[in-house]
């Protein structure tokens, strides 16, 4: 058995980072389902601003508002305004489809990559 990525979101920007909220990352709807990520699944979040890197989970963002937001205790190692990437795995025997996108700058699909 191995890990494998099977989920990423390139290049995204963090929107807002809370730390009053429990944890966790809130991502636009849009973007879960264009990456095949799923509601409360974990995932690594890599800043490309700063090298921090953490896990998580994901919560579901309001659709088409662009959200990715940094909650809880991990508001103080990413914040506002980085870009990062979400990744998420799958612990399988067998290779795994991938499905990477890159979104823009306001965290809008671009293309598959």
């Amino acid at each position: 058995m191995r890990w494998v990525m099977r989920s990423k979101i390139h290049k995204a920007i963090v929107t807002e980072a809370n730390l009053e909220y429990v944890g966790s990352l809130t991502i636009d709807e849009d973007l879960i389902e264009k990456a095949g990520l799923w509601p409360g699944e974990k995932v690594l979040v890599v800043s490309n601003t700063s090298g921090a890197r953490l896990e998580t989970y994901v919560i579901k963002g309001e659709r088409g508002s662009g959200v990715i937001c940094m909650n809880g205790a991990a508001a103080h190692l990413i914040r506002e305004g980085e870009e990062v990437i979400i990744i998420g795995f799958e612990l399988t025997d067998r290779p795994v489809e991938e499905k990477a996108i890159l979104v823009d700058r306001q965290n809008r699909f671009v293309c598959y990559l």
